[in-house]
């Protein structure tokens, strides 16, 4: 039964019907405060956030809740002098806070600048200064490193803290003082949102700036990567830091789109047990995990029968999920995990939706109604079936970004005529799923063959010795490039060269021969960014250092 919230025509239950029946309907103007929270008349009592910290603590708040105090701080914003268009930073993990602020900002149309609280002093100046932010709303725990800042940030005027002992103003106390109501000032559906500074192999990090109307295009993946949301009984949680894309906009807002309740978790660092416990306490239906992440959760026994969790449906996205860690999903949690595709700048575009058509593991899925991506050469034609091109989407798009913040140039070079160019390459098979090969630097020469590092770490994954595996091409003199892999042992196993030939050896039967990993490193950690993906870049400039030296 198709809901009024959906988008999709959930009684079709047929994907191409999905696709060819469906189009746009964005209006001129909308506010994503309105979309995820003021508009849900009615509901005012269902409760929108449950909230725990590492210490336990618990709240909860419900949907009119979070409305009035996102009026209130609206107004206690603007009385300090935030003005439509103007940047202002929220350096907060997942806390009520955050939530409101964010909600606050969209309100007075201006735009949130969400900052990771694992960025360090060089990281928080460099997205302070090039955004020219006037507020920061933070923690105590980072006001020592701002303050440290603030000769060198002239745009930055206040500083407001969530923990009462700190700052040039508190959170609560500010938002008390501000007016139980608040009229959302009119943006149009071109106007910016958010601000997520995305990090690329080279050069600095460059803002891509987020429309309103993004928040309806994000939609019909979510509907379908998460198997017909909403559902009765729907309670979505992610492990994904609201500070960027994974966690804010295809997790949190979304879910308040629809309605759903998001349970909001302070953890520092993730940790699998405390994250069964979560989901079996708050009874979380519908999740959003990073691959990383359910690599650690792989590690965990008795998910369902020792822990409880019940999952309805999990979204991927991030890395690319892999064949090993579906057939887990499978059967540890009796689930099909659903992987997404997208980027901040063009997000949510394909993926897969077990509950409509059928899952091919390893596979990114196929382009979600609405949206247009295909493989494509350097002249934006479409690949034929089959043969690796860059993914690319069709610009006339409402995800699609604004462009990068005070960037017109790299904006420019990301399109390939009508095409937005991902850097990702892919091809599509005989049926329209599309297959991630590797991100265009990732993709190893070695010997005429170009291979991509997804299959042979999902490969490597499939050993009961390997907890987790990153693969590069290092210089090689015969062949210009060869695969080399770095392990981080499964507990109970000890690096060892019999290991390492064990492992070359299931590779090597397992796939190509020229695909099996000529070299071999075991380390304790794999280098990963604050999203949880692994920083490949990383392991080759390591790689390079050590062979100049």
């Amino acid at each position: 039964m198709k809901r009024s919230d959906q988008l999709l025509a959930w009684e079709k239950n047929d994907y191409r019907e999905m696709c060819d029946h469906f189009s746009w309907k964005i209006p001129s103007h909308c506010n994503v405060a309105d979309l995820v929270c003021d508009k849900h008349l009615g509901i005012e009592q269902r409760i929108a956030l449950y909230y725990e910290n590492q210490a336990g603590k618990r709240a909860s708040y419900t949907f009119g809740q979070i409305k009035e105090f996102s009026n209130q701080f609206a107004n206690a914003l603007k009385s300090m002098g935030v003005v439509k268009g103007g940047r202002v930073a929220i350096v907060l993990p997942q806390r009520p806070e955050a939530a409101i602020a964010h909600l606050a900002c969209y309100k007075l149309g201006a735009v949130a600048l969400p900052l990771s609280v694992l960025f360090g002093p060089d990281a928080l100046e460099y997205r302070l200064s090039d955004s020219g932010a006037s507020v920061v709303i933070t923690e105590d725990q980072h006001l020592e490193i701002i303050d440290g800042l603030r000769a060198d940030l002239p745009s930055l005027e206040s500083v407001i803290s969530c923990d009462h002992s700190g700052g040039d103003s508190d959170f609560w106390s500010l938002l008390k003082k501000g007016g139980s109501e608040f009229e959302t000032v009119k943006t149009h559906a071109d106007d910016p949102f958010v601000l997520i500074y995305t990090s690329g192999t080279t050069g600095p990090p460059k803002g891509a700036l987020v429309p309103h109307r993004a928040m309806f295009g994000n939609l019909t993946g979510f509907e379908l990567s998460h198997n017909g949301l909403p559902m009765d009984g729907d309670l979505f949680w992610t492990p994904a830091d609201w500070a960027w894309t994974g966690g804010l906009i295809d997790a949190l807002l979304p879910a308040w789109y629809y309605g759903v309740p998001v349970l909001g978790y302070e953890g520092r660092k993730f940790d699998p047990e405390r994250a069964c416990r979560l989901m079996a306490d708050y009874r979380v239906r519908n999740a959003f995990i990073p691959p990383t992440a359910l690599k650690m959760l792989r590690q965990v026994e008795g998910i369902k029968d020792r822990y409880g969790v019940d999952l309805r449906s999990v979204m991927s996205a991030g890395e690319a999920v892999g064949v090993e860690l579906y057939h887990w999903g499978r059967e540890a949690l009796e689930i099909e995990i659903n992987e997404m595709w997208g980027q901040s700048e063009f997000n949510y575009i394909v993926g897969n939706a077990s509950s409509l058509m059928p899952v091919k593991p390893g596979s990114m899925g196929r382009p979600y109604p609405g949206h247009r991506v295909e493989p494509v050469d350097s002249e934006g034609h479409p690949m034929a079936t089959g043969e690796v091109g860059e993914l690319a989407a069709w610009r006339d798009d409402p995800v699609m970004f604004l462009g990068y913040w005070k960037r017109e140039d790299a904006t420019r070079e990301k399109f390939i005529g009508n095409w937005f160019g991902t850097g990702d390459m892919g091809y599509r098979d005989e049926e329209g799923y599309l297959w991630f090969v590797g991100r265009e630097d990732d993709v190893i020469s070695s010997a005429g063959y170009r291979i991509g590092p997804g299959e042979i770490e999902d490969s490597l994954l499939k050993h009961r010795a390997v907890s987790q595996a990153a693969v590069i091409g290092v210089e090689d003199d015969l062949r210009g490039e060869v695969v080399k892999a770095f392990i981080v042992p499964a507990k109970g196993h000890l690096p060892s060269e019999a290991l390492k030939v064990e492992i070359q050896k299931s590779i090597r039967e397992r796939l190509a021969a020229y695909e099996y990993p000529r070299e071999v490193e075991f380390i304790d950690a794999l280098p990963l960014t604050t999203t949880g993906k692994v920083r490949r870049i990383e392991l080759r400039e390591r790689e390079r250092s050590r062979g100049s030296s």
